[in-house]
């Protein structure tokens, strides 16, 4: 399972995360796919970039991942991206196969909620003023990064 749990600095291939769960078994495959928006909490946002200590956030993500897989009969691989992306680049993805799409995507949406509120992942966004902030992974959806 660590083996489908990675932080990655190169671009997201969702095909080749996706064969690593696929099985003739496996009739049902979710996808979920986090693309880098051009704007955050009311501010137009240039671009952003990802860090991680990655040991701790890669263990955290293979928790997540097992968890998920004893909860529900799916297989799940993930990726998340770490340094600078520009607008419209995946920054997340998950993908979790099961016998039948409910279980599927049941347990996509709870590992992207999981890594969103547990993973040690930071998130610097770029504004267009030229300002700058860090983000709260786990605040509120469009809540004002603290900018520099």
């Amino acid at each position: 399972m660590r083996d489908r749990v990675r932080l990655v600095s190169r671009p997201i291939d969702t095909a080749a995360l996706a064969a690593e769960v696929v099985a003739p078994g496996r009739g049902g495959v979710v996808t979920f796919l986090g693309l880098v928006r051009d704007h955050h909490a009311g501010r137009q946002v240039i671009r952003l970039e990802y860090s991680a200590y990655a040991p701790m956030a890669e263990g955290e993500l293979a928790r997540i991942v097992g968890e998920t897989e004893a909860r529900w009969p799916v297989a799940v691989a993930v990726e998340h991206r770490l340094g600078e992306l520009a607008i419209g680049d995946a920054a997340v993805a998950v993908v979790a196969a099961a016998a039948h799409r409910g279980d599927a995507f049941e347990a996509c949406r709870h590992v992207i909620e999981e890594i969103k509120r547990r993973v040690p992942i930071w998130k610097r966004e770029y504004y267009a003023d030229g300002t700058v902030g860090w983000v709260d992974p786990t605040a509120a959806p469009d809540q004002a990064a603290a900018p520099r």
